[in-house]
């Protein structure tokens, strides 16, 4: 399992993957963070698309093109916003990754790339953000051996050192 789990810094929009998550609103129009990056470098063919799906609930996930980003899909999720641990914000962030996860393997893509869900503007305190991250993604891959690579892009050298700490506690060096 340990070489099927990356941890990079970087920009989501330059992976080689097939799919890239994004960090979506409910309305899917596109925002700030990561949402922005995404809808600027895959062009306005990806919003008229999510215009086309009529938003997302919090947890849940869905699938548009790429457009003219390098991965060839783009997995929408909406994460919860914190508010302070007492209105599911766990179980919401969970039901997010197993949602993406269930894509995927309806897609029966191989590759994909997450950000730190919910972690930024939403402000999900990051340490339980990531421990959520990773137990949701070895959970999945140890029921799931067609998915070959799951890459943590990590905006910055905090949330790098978060993932790669929490990896450590299941033996998973990066």
């Amino acid at each position: 399992m340990t070489n099927r789990i990356e941890v990079v810094q970087g920009d989501i929009t330059k992976q080689q993957v097939e799919a890239i998550v994004n960090a979506a609103n409910n309305s899917l129009l596109g925002g700030g963070g990561v949402d922005g990056a995404i809808h600027r470098v895959a062009g306005p063919e990806l919003l008229k698309e999510c215009r086309k799906l009529k938003g997302c609930p919090t947890g849940e996930a869905k699938i548009t093109r790429g457009y003219r980003l390098p991965a060839k899909w783009v997995i929408q999720t909406v994460g919860p916003i914190w508010r302070g641990g007492n209105y599911k914000e766990d179980e919401y962030l969970a039901k997010c990754y197993q949602s993406c996860f269930a894509l995927l393997e309806k897609h029966l893509l191989k590759t994909v790339a997450f950000p730190s869900i919910s972690t930024g503007a939403y402000r999900f305190p990051l340490e339980r953000a990531t421990k959520i991250a990773v137990t949701e993604t070895i959970n999945f891959l140890k029921r799931n051996n067609f998915v070959k690579k799951i890459i943590f892009v990590c905006f910055n050298n905090r949330v790098y050192d978060y993932y790669v700490s929490e990896l450590k506690k299941y033996s998973i060096s990066i």
